[in-house]
């Protein structure tokens, strides 16, 4: 599984190494507690709906890039500190990064998973 980006007609990969965030405890610990994450990952959170979808940094000790997406619609695109970001943002998904990984990402950029 692959993140790619589409911002004008010429596809990019942002990560080769996703994981998804399905269950409670996934989607609960996110990043929590890792030391550090390879360059080409993303942590994905699926959801069936679009609304308000907030995230925290506590006990993630590095900076992380996060991008918001509705219909794969990029709607928000953050880079959050360690330990002390915070955001929120409406989206029906949302991905982390490492940080730097979405520095190329901006609103109203296509986003999606590709199987």
């Amino acid at each position: 599984m692959r993140l790619r980006h589409n911002p004008d007609d010429s596809a990019r990969t942002l990560a080769t190494e996703v994981e998804v965030a399905d269950g409670l405890v996934s989607r609960g610990l996110g990043l929590m507690f890792r030391r550090s994450i390879p360059d080409d990952y993303a942590l994905a959170f699926r959801h069936d709906e679009a609304k308000p979808r907030g995230l925290h940094m506590v006990f993630v000790p590095f900076d992380i890039d996060v991008v918001w997406t509705e219909n794969e619609e990029v709607t928000a695109v953050e880079t959050l500190s360690a330990w002390t970001g915070r955001e929120t943002a409406v989206a029906d998904d949302l991905y982390e990064l490492p940080a730097g990984a979405a520095s190329e990402v901006s609103v109203g950029d296509r986003l999606w998973l590709e199987v």
